[in-house]
């Protein structure tokens, strides 16, 4: 069984909408305020840019991360616009944020090539 299936697959509706609309070859940014404006649309309950805080050792680091997308409080969005795919290390940059934030999906999208690229994560 699939974790969040259906909250998924209404994600990548979004963000395939949004890939549909614009192409590719923008900024994550622009990919962002677009997939903002979507999930409003379409009543998907997130937060951007959601702070989440570095544990070590019992003590709380000063830098920080910021997961482009949060859903539902526990699923992150790590948004990419890479001509050459997904790398390794945006897979690996989720991942971290996945442990730091506790949350057990995170969905690495990338806007970058001539297809929407996704790939589920689970921690």
């Amino acid at each position: 069984m699939l974790l969040y299936k259906n909250k998924v697959y209404e994600i990548i509706g979004a963000c395939m909408e949004v890939h549909r609309a614009l192409g590719f070859g923008f900024l994550e940014v622009i990919y962002k305020d677009a997939m903002e404006i979507e999930f409003i649309e379409r009543k998907i309950a997130f937060t951007r840019e959601d702070e989440h805080f570095v544990n070590y050792k019992g003590k709380i680091l000063k830098h920080k991360f910021f997961a482009d997308f949060t859903i539902d409080n526990n699923i992150i969005i790590e948004v990419k616009a890479n001509k050459d795919g997904l790398s390794p290390d945006a897979i690996s940059q989720t991942l971290n944020y996945l442990k730091v934030s506790g949350f057990r999906l995170g969905v690495l999208i990338n806007f970058g090539k001539t297809r929407l690229e996704y790939k589920r994560l689970v921690f």
